[in-house]
């Protein structure tokens, strides 16, 4: 999944060239061999993308904003990735609580950050049944903006999150 990810990203950023990743482990964390070695990790290759995009603002904007990006990357990796099916509603639950008042994970701006959660929540989301996803409404809300974002989805499919509602009333 990550290398997927990762080519995603590159599409996302508007890098020409692609790289070539590999995994290594069972856990199958990509790795890019680069210039000065390897560079092993989801994080620390996509950071790299970012900046090899010259667009430091998906990383964070100030000392503060750069460790709350930081902060979610590692959540992803640590709960998201690998993560059973009774773990991902605890996952969800927690989200959902903290997108209450949020359209981003960290601050007021899209950041590498809602990539990578969208991209490693997208399995989870795609499975949960349209009653479930009503139990996580604010995750489903962050979810559907992101999916919309421009050049971000590219290959994951689309995830219906809302059903049309038939209201039952006395009159027929």
């Amino acid at each position: 999944m990550a290398l997927k990810e990762l080519s995603s990203l590159e599409k996302f950023l508007g890098l020409k060239k692609h790289n070539k990743y590999i995994t290594q482990g069972d856990n199958k964390v990509p790795v890019l061999q680069s210039n000065n070695g390897p560079m092993v990790g989801l994080l620390t290759v996509s950071s790299h993308l970012v900046n090899e995009a010259k667009r430091p603002e998906l990383l964070g904007t100030s000392t503060e904003h750069r460790a709350m990006v930081h902060q979610w990357l590692e959540y992803r990796v640590t709960k998201v990735d690998g993560c059973t099916r009774e773990e991902a509603k605890t996952v969800l639950k927690d989200l959902n609580l903290y997108l209450q008042d949020k359209v981003y994970l960290a601050g007021n701006c899209f950041t590498l950050a809602d990539a990578l959660m969208y991209y490693g929540l997208h399995p989870l989301v795609v499975d949960l049944a349209v009653h479930e996803k009503e139990h996580y409404v604010n995750v489903t809300r962050w979810f559907d903006h992101l999916q919309h974002y421009p050049g971000l989805r590219h290959h994951l499919c689309p995830v219906v999150v809302l059903r049309n509602r038939v209201y039952i009333s006395g009159h027929h």
